[in-house]
């Protein structure tokens, strides 16, 4: 006794169902990666683009009531700009936080500033640069 074929002769009926299915995911799913590509492309370039102040603490000198920190670094022409700067105590607490900010005109930064504490800080943090 012979079993009889489930399959349908091949050519006869056209492209299955499934086979147009797979290709309209096929399509979806290049378009939606292109779409992810170009959109992690965007953030790459506005992330090393858009980061147009590079400063970093060169040294800091604490006190009873304000920490002394000396910032350097660069920036781009024309730019205005601030950097935040904080200061913890010993026991990690925050005790002071300040914007620093700096002139259009200028491109090199070498400037030493004055954070004001509650308490002795005992460390001095670059929170961060923007431009404005």
């Amino acid at each position: 006794m012979s079993t009889a074929s489930t399959q349908l002769p091949e050519g006869r009926y056209g492209r299955s169902a499934d086979e147009r299915a797979d290709r309209k995911l096929k399509a979806i799913g290049a378009v939606l990666g292109a779409a992810l590509l170009v959109l992690i492309g965007w953030f790459a370039y506005h992330y090393v683009a858009g980061n147009r102040i590079s400063v970093e603490i060169y040294t800091f000198d604490t006190s009873a009531n304000s920490v002394k920190v000396h910032l350097r670094g660069d920036k781009d022409a024309g730019v205005k700009g601030y950097c935040t700067v904080r200061s913890q105590s010993e026991d990690g607490a925050e005790v002071g936080r300040a914007d620093f900010r700096f002139d259009a005109d200028t491109t090199d930064i070498d400037e030493v500033f004055t954070l004001k504490t509650t308490s002795r800080g005992t460390t001095a943090e670059l929170l961060g640069c923007h431009a404005n």
